[in-house]
């Protein structure tokens, strides 16, 4: 065990249990009964709460919190999982609460299960194997990822989500409680459902995150060539690469849309009221 910490008495909790090839950087924090395993790196100043498991090839960042009865880096829920080396890899300043359960990679899958940096993930929510996490992600309690699911900077998975393997959800999109989603979910909208359809764009997010006026009316006019023109989906991209070339953001949601392998969610139609209010 590496322990940097002058004072790692009043640091590490004497029952915790450590495991003298985990490398524990200055000024970690470990409460009572935590558990950490042989192969587990963790950064300056973060704080590991009691009863906390952190097993496997992990890598954990610099200030992170994690709340008590957490369980990360255990073995992926994958039947052709051999147990091959695979990583947890988590970035800095993450918040990750009670009961969280977090899986390593699978080989097939790239190895890597991987959270970025200034993330807040509620209790039992559960990331599996081979997911990508951006920054600035929001996961409400008991948001369920299965595997090989991408979730793009400042995204909101609210409440009792469940996302299929494989689907992926933008920057800066909501999706709300008790969802279920198996398309992807492009950048900057709102979605919600069972199975989840888009409501039009986060505007209210997109405020939030200092988009300015300019940049949301643009995004208003992309979001209504891509999903209320009446065109196919391939035309609409067509038309938005050439209407609307110079903008960024326009641009992202066509990267996004080009890259989907498992299908765009759409609107199930327009609504009679409020349907572009601000």
């Amino acid at each position: 065990m590496i322990v940097k910490a002058k004072n790692e008495k009043d640091l590490i909790h004497p029952t915790a249990i450590i495991h003298h090839g985990a490398e524990i950087d200055e000024g970690v924090e470990i409460g009572p009964y935590s558990v950490i395993g042989r192969d587990v790196k963790i950064g300056k100043r973060t704080v590991i709460g009691s009863h906390v498991v952190v097993d496997g090839w992990t890598r954990i960042g610099t200030e992170c919190s994690i709340h008590q009865f957490a369980s990360i880096g255990a073995p992926p829920q994958d039947i052709t999982y051999k147990g091959e080396k695979t990583e947890v890899i988590i970035g800095n300043n993450n918040v990750i609460r009670e009961f969280v359960t977090i899986h390593r990679g699978t080989v097939k899958g790239g190895g890597q299960t991987v959270i970025g940096d200034k993330n807040f993930l509620m209790a039992y929510v559960h990331i599996a194997h081979d997911c990508k996490i951006g920054n600035n992600v929001i996961m409400a309690n008991a948001a369920t990822l299965a595997g090989h699911v991408r979730i793009e900077d400042h995204a909101i998975i609210g409440g009792l989500v469940a996302i299929h393997q494989f689907a992926n959800v933008g920057a800066y999109a909501i999706i709300g409680g008790a969802s279920a989603i198996t398309h992807d979910v492009p950048p900057y909208v709102m979605a919600v459902g069972n199975r989840a359809k888009l409501y039009g764009l986060n505007k209210v997010g997109l405020r939030r995150h200092g988009f300015s006026r300019e940049e949301i009316d643009t995004l208003k006019k992309a979001y209504n060539i891509l999903f209320r023109s009446g065109l196919a989906l391939t035309d609409a991209v067509g038309k938005l690469e050439e209407e609307m070339k110079h903008s960024i953001h326009a641009a992202k949601l066509v990267e996004f849309i080009k890259a989907s392998k498992r299908g765009i969610t759409r609107e199930t139609g327009r609504r009679a009221e409020g349907d572009e209010t601000d």
